[in-house]
């Protein structure tokens, strides 16, 4: 049996750290997303803490920092992740040591933060910025492979529900992904990309030009989409999109772009194409929504493809982010050898 969880529903809640005050507000918002993820014991209370830590931190010691509490796109727990702008941190190791918010520096209460979350993802460069990732994991729950994913979902600024929707859909060792974006934004945009992921839910495993006809067929009552549909199974991808989704498959070798054809799903739909790349040698997916301005900076660089997915969907976020425009990314970092 595949699993499939989607974000649509609950979309990443982003705070700017730009006020002590803010931290409170955050440590509310961990703790609120924890109990009803349904994580069990003191574990929503450790949330809080985490929120409340790294929020703390951002407020004293960084620049342009923000929070982003979301739950897991796999699994059932949430994760809290943050960015910054700078000063970032020289000596990472050093700062995971507990204790060492004596110094006062940007890495105050990371020991604390190791040890109560889950999983904890960083990455830090003096004179650029640090982005963090920490996970609370339901121990109930099934295991899945949550450090070969990430993601951030966030709205428009002002708008309290997402154009954007994300789904995923496990099968074995394969997976398949929709990434759909709701004409402009607000409300009437959620109800496309809501009806899209309810669409996919009911037959996922279809081939990926289908499952575009099909979300076409059920978008013709609303305001129409863009979306994308992309499939990893066996050392190979198969992409097929419609509309302003955006694809990149990076590693060693060179960048692969994944190209969405002219339309608009629920609309004009134009015969939809699959594009299949090899990924046996493994590779970085990157899926996103033209709310970032991600694709030239992915094209430019090498070092953040190396991020754990997790961190380098917080890292695109913060940095490529357009606040008028509903913002979706997905990466998927894919095994050698397998789907």
């Amino acid at each position: 049996m595949g699993h499939v969880i989607n974000a649509a529903e609950q979309p990443t809640q982003s705070f700017r750290v730009d006020h002590a005050s803010a931290v409170h507000g955050i440590a509310k918002a961990a703790r609120a997303a924890a109990l009803a993820a349904g994580l069990p014991g003191a574990m929503p209370e450790q949330a809080a803490v985490i929120a409340s830590e790294l929020g703390s931190n951002l407020d004293k010691h960084a620049r342009d920092g923000v929070i982003a509490v979301q739950p897991l796109l796999l699994g059932h727990g949430i994760e809290i992740l943050a960015a910054d702008a700078g000063p970032g941190m020289a000596d990472l190791a050093r700062c995971l040591v507990d204790g060492h918010s004596t110094t006062g520096t940007l890495g105050a209460g990371l020991g604390a933060i190791r040890r109560m979350a889950t999983e904890l993802h960083l990455h830090s460069e003096p004179g650029t910025g640090t982005v963090a990732a920490a996970r609370l994991i339901n121990p109930a729950g099934t295991s899945l492979p949550h450090k070969d994913f990430g993601y951030v979902r966030v709205p428009a600024d002002g708008e309290r529900v997402s154009g954007d929707g994300l789904a995923l859909h496990r099968a074995g060792e394969g997976w398949t992904a929709l990434l759909v974006d709701g004409l402009g934004h607000g409300p009437a945009a959620a109800e496309a990309a809501e009806q899209a992921v309810l669409t996919f839910r009911r037959d996922p495993e279809l081939p990926p030009a289908r499952l575009l006809t099909a979300l076409h067929h059920r978008l013709r009552l609303t305001r129409g989409a863009a979306a994308a549909v992309l499939r990893v199974a066996g050392g190979r991808a198969e992409f097929c999109g419609v509309g302003n989704i955006r694809g990149l498959v990076l590693g060693d070798g060179p960048r692969r772009s994944l190209l969405s054809r002219p339309g608009v799903v629920g609309l004009h739909l134009i015969t939809p194409q699959v594009t299949t790349v090899d990924l046996s040698l493994g590779g970085t997916v990157v899926l996103h929504s033209d709310g970032l301005d991600a694709t030239a900076a992915l094209l430019e660089t090498v070092g953040p493809v190396r991020l754990p997915p997790a961190l380098l969907a917080t890292e695109l976020a913060h940095r490529h982010r357009q606040l008028r425009d509903d913002a979706t990314v997905l990466i998927a970092r894919a095994r050698e050898g397998a789907g």
